[in-house]
C-alpha cells in the first residue's frame, strides 16, 4: 500500500465498530458478476485492504476458502479476533505484493481500500494472479452521507453534516484527490479488460444510532488527521456537531436511531482468456 493507515489500536478498534459492511444487494451484484463471467466453481477469493475484515466474511459462504490481506498488523489482529468461519484466514501483506500464486484467484475484491493502494502497481498485481475469467471488484462510498429522521428536516440536519465535512476537508490526503470517485472511474478507464461493469449512486439506507454514525465520521483518515494535529479541536468539533444534530432532532441521547443514506459506487472487471 502506499500509505500506511489505520493502524493505531484505538482507531482499529473503532474502525471494526463503526465502519459498515458492503449491503447484501452490492454484495449480490459482485456475486451475480463473478457467477456470469467466470461461473463455479468458486474456490479462492481475496479481498485486499481487508482492515478488521466487515467485508470478508461477506464473502466466505460463497467461497471454498478466502483470505483477507492488510497492511496493518492491528487491523489483521482485530480481524482474526472476529473470524468466525472456518475457511477465512487472514494474511499481513502490502497489496502490491500479494502472495498467491499467479492464476490462483477466482474474484479479487478492495472494499472501501483502493484508493490508498499504489494504483498501477496494485493493478497489476490483480492481473497476475486472477485465473483467466477472474473477477475484480473495487467498491466505495462517497462523503455525501445523508441523516434523515421522523417529523425533522433532512435539509437543516444534513446542513451540519455539511459543515462536519466541510472542517474535515481540508485534513484529506493529498493521496486521494479532490474525489475518491474520480480515482475509481480512472481506474476503470486502465483497465483494459474487454468485460467491465461501472454502477454509479447505488443507494444504501440503514437504521443506526446517531453515536455511530458520529463514530464512523470520526473513524476517517481526514477526522484522524485532525485529530492528531489538535486533539481538543476534534473532540469539540464532533461533541459540538452531535450536540447541533440532537437539538435538531428533538432528543437528548445519541442513541437515538437515525436513517442513514450513504451513496455507494462500485467497479466490476473479468480477466480475459489469455491466448
Amino acid at each position: 500500500m502506499a500509505y500506511r493507515l489505520f493502524e493505531g489500536k484505538e482507531h482499529t478498534s473503532s474502525y471494526w465498530k463503526y465502519r459498515p459492511s458492503p449491503s447484501d444487494h452490492l454484495m449480490q451484484q459482485i456475486l451475480d458478476f463473478v457467477k456470469k463471467h467466470k461461473g463455479h466453481p468458486f474456490e479462492l477469493a481475496v479481498d485486499v485492504g481487508c482492515g478488521s475484515g466487515q467485508g470478508t466474511v461477506l464473502l466466505a459462504k460463497h467461497f471454498t476458502s478466502v483470505v483477507g490481506t492488510d497492511v496493518s498488523p492491528a487491523q489483521v489482529e482485530m480481524a482474526l479476533q472476529h473470524a468466525q468461519k472456518p475457511n477465512i484466514t487472514y494474511r499481513e501483506c502490502l497489496a502490491e505484493e500479494l502472495p498467491f500464486g499467479d492464476s490462483s484467484v477466482d474474484l479479487m475484491t478492495a472494499m472501501s481500500a483502493f484508493h490508498w493502494f499504489d494504483r498501477p502497481r496494485f493493478l497489476q498485481e490483480v492481473h497476475r494472479v486472477l485465473k483467466p475469467h477472474g473477477c475484480l471488484a473495487l467498491l466505495n462510498y462517497t462523503f455525501d452521507m445523508e441523516l434523515s429522521y421522523p417529523d425533522c428536516c433532512s435539509t437543516t440536519l444534513n446542513q451540519v453534516c455539511k459543515e462536519f465535512y466541510a472542517v474535515l476537508h481540508p485534513y484529506r490526503s493529498p493521496h486521494m484527490g479532490s474525489s475518491s470517485i474520480e480515482l475509481y472511474r480512472e481506474a476503470y478507464k486502465s483497465i483494459p479488460y474487454p468485460v467491465k461493469e461501472w454502477h454509479d449512486c447505488v443507494w444504501v439506507k440503514r437504521s443506526v444510532p446517531l453515536s455511530s454514525y458520529m463514530g464512523m465520521v470520526e473513524s476517517f483518515s481526514c477526522y484522524q488527521a485532525l485529530l492528531r494535529e489538535d486533539p481538543q479541536k476534534a473532540k469539540r468539533l464532533s461533541q459540538d456537531i452531535c450536540q447541533r444534530l440532537m437539538a435538531i432532532m428533538k432528543v437528548t441521547s445519541a442513541e437515538t436511531e437515525v436513517e442513514l443514506a450513504m451513496r455507494y459506487f462500485c467497479l466490476l472487471a473479468c480477466k480475459p482468456q489469455e491466448p
